[in-house]
């Protein structure tokens, strides 16, 4: 399977480039092929600006749309699975990331409504997996119902609510104050979860 990885951190030398790197080495163990996509060291532009905002409220989807969002959707043409591997910041994805789908997930690509008002979709990835350590520990998450909240966002409605009929979120807590056998935990999960992709 060729898997489209899409970093999402301002830091690649951080724990979330230490988890990226133990899943892609799983990835690659496994026999997939991947592209790696770090959106800061890239400098994606995450505003939508007043004349995409037309273009998406307008519900053409022949419009033409920025390049670089047209370069975006062509590299996810070539993906069958998607990673998004980012940190858990303020009970989401961080900015970058929410701006990177506001502006490529456009209306007659990401989804489109056919007559009977029913949605469908030109993206090809048939699996896809948010991979994000987060400060607060596992059962901080589940007792404020952070980890049920992001799902709901991330997976019910950002990918399952755009026809990709596979997808999961490992939200993986417990990083507050750095302990060193939570790292070596998570990094394993990370490796598992791609070995196993």
């Amino acid at each position: 399977m060729h898997v489209l990885v899409l970093f999402a951190h301002p830091h690649r030398a951080s724990f979330t480039g230490e988890l990226a790197d133990a899943f892609c080495e799983g990835l690659r163990e496994a026999g997939h092929s991947l592209e790696f996509a770090d959106l800061y060291q890239e400098g994606f532009n995450p505003l939508l600006d007043g004349g995409q905002f037309r273009l998406e409220t307008a519900m053409d989807s022949e419009s033409p749309r920025p390049e670089d969002v047209q370069a975006e959707q062509v590299r996810l043409e070539r993906a069958e699975g998607l990673v998004f591997i980012y940190p858990f910041w303020w009970s989401d994805v961080p900015a970058l990331l929410k701006g990177w789908f506001d502006r490529v997930w456009t209306y007659g690509y990401a989804y489109a409504y056919v007559e009977d008002r029913s949605r469908t979709t030109r993206l090809k990835a048939r699996k896809a997996l948010a991979l994000c350590p987060a400060g607060h520990t596992d059962e901080k998450l589940d007792a404020l119902g952070l980890r049920e909240a992001h799902h709901r966002v991330m997976v019910e409605d950002r990918l399952l609510g755009v026809g990709i009929p596979e997808a999961r979120l490992e939200l993986l807590g417990g990083l507050s104050g750095n302990p060193p056998d939570v790292r070596q935990r998570i990094l394993e999960r990370a490796h598992a979860l791609g070995a196993g992709f």
